[in-house]
């Protein structure tokens, strides 16, 4: 392919709306262009990209046994319905009324969907184990489209589902996609490590997520370093033995704090450290009221909370809900609410603490947890953060920041129970399939596979996914025919080996030419020009490395193929 027959366009300053590295040299590079807020172009580059990660994901799930498949994104609502998860995911998912007036969604992800279509299809357990994959759009109406495809309204996902006779082989197969993973990153030039993730919506008794190590990543990873303990910030336990609050036995005391909200602001009116004092908020579980409290410092970790509650909806009460069922906002307390009150295990043990005294400005000093408070149960609902211990081996845990490109599920039961997907045992008894569901977010990992192999100049594509693995320099062609006859000579040859190439035959300077060869990143640059064949060969430029040397033509070929397996 040559420059001047393509649509291919770079831009020298940074667009405005990028936040993030990756994004901005996406557009910057020319892969994509912005229609709306969540809403991408692909250029011809951004899609030869985007099909090699395809094509690296299609591999793997059929070397893991799984069978390709193809569902439409349009989704009736009577299967979310079914499911019960209309209402759970809400203003999230688009919906729309056909010309019968009848509702229809565009699919977040396919669950209903596979279900209900194996459930037809499968009716004995020779038919198992079975696992089905596709690569398709998806759509889901973000509050936020930020940070270009990472958190986009329209993407492309592969999602896979398996089918069991048992947990124990759903596990196998839970073995087989995760190990697939494992593969599929490496091969895209991923640095990905795989933690213990929260179900949310999904559902299932279990998650892992594949998250790419980022600076920029939305998500907080905890990790051990002492037992390799890892997981999500949203899932991630601690050890909370041992109290980190005083001993001491006092006399609850009521102490004026007029206008205090906030910890900080009742920890100066009552003259204690805001570790000390304790926070209560009061959520919504699909409606019902309940009081969570936690140390004023730290944070209630809502997805822990609603596993905890197992509710579909967990939603932080608003002033009027919170005033009618417990007290006064910055004023509210645990104690003589009739409210279920869950408490984080870090405060067992808790004496001389702060709560709100339920009184307007008012606070009460010297409680004790355990004598002034009936709580309805202990558990970890508090955020981790750097610092806490490890669950496990009980050394110091640290964060880093990721990028989440995978997620796997053992969803159980959940789906194959109400839509009857069923089969008959080898002794004729009707059994419930146990499933497994397995994303990928594929214009997802595009996007993080530059925001691990960037430099200043632009982006370092891995050979494995570069829109073409050669960039061609045509340089002095107006000025030297032999240059011009070598371009074409060499261009044919990669092609002949199996290299796909791009040759800039534009016009242009050379300072113009290496600038863009920088940008858009392609794995080797080859520069045919009058110096370098003067020396008997081409300039051979590795983009990640920096290498640059002067090999003779007849050993081109050889050393871009050592460079591209590298």
């Amino acid at each position: 392919m040559r420059w001047s027959k393509t649509l291919h366009t770079t831009l020298r300053d940074e667009p405005q709306e990028a936040e993030i590295a990756s994004h901005k040299l996406l557009i910057r590079a020319g892969y994509v262009r912005r229609v709306s807020g969540g809403l991408y172009t692909f250029t011809p580059f951004g899609v030869r990209v985007l099909r090699k990660v395809e094509n690296i994901v299609r591999e793997e799930m059929n070397r893991a046994g799984a069978h390709e498949i193809l569902m439409p994104a349009l989704q009736p609502i009577e299967l979310w319905n079914i499911s019960g998860r209309a209402s759970q995911m809400g203003a999230s998912m688009f919906s729309l009324k056909d010309r019968q007036n009848r509702t229809m969604v565009l699919g977040p992800t396919h669950e209903e969907v596979v279900t209900d279509y194996i459930a037809h299809e499968i009716s004995s357990y020779r038919q198992l184990p079975c696992t089905v994959y596709q690569i398709q759009t998806k759509f889901r109406d973000e509050i936020r489209p930020r940070f270009g495809l990472m958190r986009a309204k329209e993407f492309i996902m592969k999602d896979a589902y398996s089918f069991d006779v048992s947990m124990e082989a759903a596990d196998i197969s839970y073995k087989a996609m995760y190990d697939a993973y494992v593969r599929i990153f490496e091969r895209c030039g991923l640095d990905a490590k795989a933690v213990e993730a929260d179900t949310g919506n999904i559902g299932g008794s279990h998650s892992h997520e594949f998250m790419v190590l980022a600076p920029s990543g939305e998500d907080g990873i905890i990790n051990c370093s002492g037992c390799g303990y890892s997981a999500n910030q949203e899932r991630a336990e601690r050890n909370t033995s041992g109290s980190e609050f005083s001993t001491k036995n006092g006399e609850p005391e009521d102490v004026p704090t007029p206008g205090a909200r906030t910890v900080e602001e009742a920890a100066q009116a009552v003259g204690v450290s805001p570790e000390q004092i304790v926070k209560s908020l009061v959520y919504l579980a699909d409606g019902k009221p309940v009081l969570a409290i936690v140390q004023g410092t730290r944070e209630i970790n809502e997805c822990k909370l609603r596993r905890v509650l197992g509710c579909s909806i967990l939603e932080l009460a608003d002033d009027e809900t919170t005033v009618k069922h417990a007290g006064p906002v910055g004023s509210l307390g645990p104690a003589g609410v009739n409210l279920p009150i869950y408490a984080d295990t870090g405060l067992k043990g808790a004496r001389d603490v702060v709560t709100g005294a339920n009184k307007e400005g008012f606070h009460t000093r010297h409680v004790s947890i355990e004598d002034s408070v009936t709580v309805k149960a202990w558990v970890d609902i508090a955020t981790v953060v750097a610092g806490d211990n490890c669950p496990k081996c009980k050394e110091e845990l640290s964060v880093q920041r990721g990028i989440e490109v995978g997620h796997v599920f053992k969803l159980g039961t959940k789906y194959s129970e109400v839509f009857d997907a069923s089969f008959l045992s080898a002794e004729r008894t009707s059994n419930v399939m146990v499933m497994g569901c397995y994303g990928i977010g594929v214009t997802r990992t595009m996007q993080a596979v530059i925001e691990q192999n960037f430099d200043e100049n632009g982006i370092v594509w891995p050979a494995s996914v570069s829109p073409y693995q050669v960039t061609l320099l045509e340089l002095d062609a107006k000025k030297d025919e032999n240059c011009r006859i070598v371009t074409e000579n060499l261009e044919k040859e990669l092609e002949e080996n199996g290299i796909d190439v791009f040759v800039d035959d534009r016009d242009e300077r050379p300072g113009v030419k290496f600038k863009d060869a920088d940008l858009i990143g392609c794995t080797v640059r080859v520069v045919v020009g009058k110096r370098a064949l003067e020396k008997g060969g081409v300039e051979v430029h590795i983009r990640k490395t920096g290498e640059t040397r002067i090999i003779p033509l007849a050993d081109v070929i050889p050393a871009i193929k050592k460079a591209l397996a590298e």
